[in-house]
């Protein structure tokens, strides 16, 4: 899509060159799920997705999905209450959201994930020690709200699994090894059996000798594989089309609204008749550095997004073309990201934060955040401390012998599984550094030694109490969760103490834009004049997030693309 979005009037003729009910613009798990309640509610459907790929962010993520008052909860002992829930929401989104969206959500977000389960193959587990990001909030839970996607077997895909969008290599146990989300958890922490868990997970990789002369990637396919997975073979159960390398070019309008889109195939322009309407979910603007330099704080870098390069904002801007509110422009679903040689994209460090013996400084080599915080939270920090001391972007997240031997960070697996030697020679001094000393691995990085000395005293001394007196790392559930359970009295803090000592840049990245075309709570998007724009929907980063600027808990990004996918297929359908 060119940067000008151009509107274009119905053909001339008269003549389309494809005709469907709803047409579906993005193939993530929001696109997919509006695609599949469509079809159910008598839709004709066809979803065009720009990339090779499918999946889109969903493909690479957690998969997880947040949804309070879930009907699986009961099951795995856990309650929750839709009042508790809205306060939550309405003081985590700091009245940035209309609270008709924050209801809308609410209430249709556990019939969105009811409904997957019945008429999908898609399959959830409750989480119950997965906290909401922000416990210490009114109406706040100490788990069940997150749910975990049960592994799906790639075979059921058949030859479709090749145009998958593979999972991050960061989500992999060597790279090549999947697992869910609580298994990481019991691997990362160390929790009892978490020896036995990686051996028995890694044995089934190998033994599993015809998927192993077939592929690569693990036929257990965990997080957002295992979402896109059930999500696609439902698909392709129904039989709905999924065109691949088809970007979208520009909305077609007539008297009455949105009338179809004509998109680009096979190199040339087709013309796509949506006669009840359009669905936009395509994602956000992340790729799009012009975009960034617009709206997101500076400095800023396409370079520094974990997501796939798709994302470059084209179903925002076409929304723009016909006059469309945004919100949130200036906001993203933050996460601090590493650099890896020889990798197309950066790495987030979403949990490596949390385990004790490590410290995020600026230039001084002051703290300026509990490094255990949710990822979106750090970036902020980043950002505010930038804006107050001028020595952050990029922060340095610093650590020792004792933490580079037991845990991972990033692309480096524990040293008792892979130690320094047997670490690529071109990663030193650019992946990672190494000093025997804090002051000579401050010099490495251009941090004040001096600074970085007494910030590693100080995080000692909170290491020895259990108190971080600073930023209060390890004080609540959420930060414990990623925390060591051996190590005492604070699972989170341990002391920095034996070299050598290491550093790795931590950029200002994200797995997502926030700011998109501004929504009502039926996912129809609105003109300047608050009006909907007939026929025109958005979902997940498409349209501003209805989480505002907040992080609620891990599936606040998913679980709202596929509830208002589910919201506005059934609007579409008049029901």
């Amino acid at each position: 899509m060119s940067d000008g979005a151009r509107v274009n009037l119905p053909p001339s003729d008269g003549k389309w060159d494809y005709e469907f009910d709803v047409v579906v613009v993005g193939s993530g798990s929001g696109g997919m799920t509006a695609a599949l309640c469509a079809h159910d509610l008598g839709q004709s459907v066809l979803v065009i997705e720009k990339s090779d790929q499918y999946g889109g962010t969903t493909a690479i993520s957690g998969g997880g999905v947040w949804v309070p008052c879930n009907h699986l909860m009961a099951g795995a002992g856990g309650s929750d209450s839709y009042d508790d829930a809205l306060t939550y929401l309405k003081t985590a989104t700091r009245g940035m959201v209309a609270e008709t969206r924050l209801r809308a959500y609410l209430e249709h977000s556990p019939k969105m994930l009811r409904y997957l389960e019945e008429k999908s193959r898609l399959r959830y587990r409750s989480m119950p020690q997965y906290s909401d990001y922000y416990p210490n909030l009114p109406g706040a839970k100490s788990g069940y709200r997150t749910l975990d996607p049960i592994p799906f077997n790639a075979a059921e895909l058949g030859d479709d699994f090749a145009h998958m969008r593979p999972p991050q290599p960061g989500t992999l146990i060597g790279g090549r090894v999947a697992m869910t989300a609580g298994e990481a958890h019991t691997m990362l922490t160390k929790e009892r059996g978490w020896i036995a868990l990686l051996l028995r997970r890694m044995a089934k990789y190998w033994l599993d000798l015809p998927w192993r002369f077939r592929s690569r990637r693990d036929r257990r396919l965990t997080l957002g594989s295992a979402l896109i997975g059930a999500l696609r073979r439902s698909m392709l159960d129904r039989k709905i089309p999924l065109w691949l390398q088809t970007p979208l070019e520009s909305l077609v309008t007539d008297s009455r609204g949105v009338a179809g889109v004509i998109a680009t195939r096979d190199s040339r322009a087709v013309r796509l008749r949506a006669r009840r309407g359009v669905v936009l979910a395509a994602g956000g603007f992340e790729h799009n550095q012009s975009m960034r330099d617009q709206y997101l704080p500076k400095p800023t870098s396409a370079e520094w997004t974990v997501t796939p390069s798709s994302n470059t904002g084209d179903a925002i801007r076409a929304g723009q073309s016909l006059g469309a509110q945004t919100a949130l422009m200036d906001h993203a679903w933050w996460a601090p990201t590493l650099f890896v040689m020889g990798r197309e994209k950066r790495r987030a460090v979403f949990v490596e934060r949390a385990l004790p013996g490590c410290v995020l400084v600026n230039r001084k080599g002051s703290r300026f955040v509990d490094e255990a915080a949710p990822y979106s939270d750090i970036v902020y920090a980043m950002y505010a401390d930038h804006e107050k001391t001028g020595a952050n972007l990029p922060a340095w997240l610093i650590f020792d012998a004792e933490f580079r031997r037991k845990y991972p960070m990033g692309p480096l697996l524990p040293g008792m599984a892979r130690p320094d030697k047997a670490l690529p020679a071109g990663w030193l001094g650019k992946v990672y550094f190494r000093a025997d000393s804090l002051e000579a691995l401050a010099q490495q990085v251009e941090v004040d030694a001096a600074g970085l000395r007494a910030t590693v005293e100080r995080m000692n001394g909170f290491a020895a109490t259990g108190d971080d007196q600073d930023f209060g790392k390890g004080s609540n559930p959420f930060d414990r969760y990623y925390g060591d359970v051996n190590v005492k009295p604070n699972p989170c803090l341990a002391p920095l103490a034996k070299a050598p000592f290491y550093a790795i840049r931590i950029d200002a990245g994200d797995i997502g834009t926030k700011g998109g075309l501004l929504t009502d709570e039926f996912a129809r998007v609105l003109r300047g004049d608050g009006q909907p724009i007939p026929g025109l929907y958005a979902i997940g980063n498409t349209s501003a997030a209805v989480m505002g600027p907040s992080y609620p808990g891990a599936g606040s990004t998913l679980g709202p693309a596929m509830t208002f996918g589910y919201v506005a297929a059934h609007h579409l359908a008049g029901v």
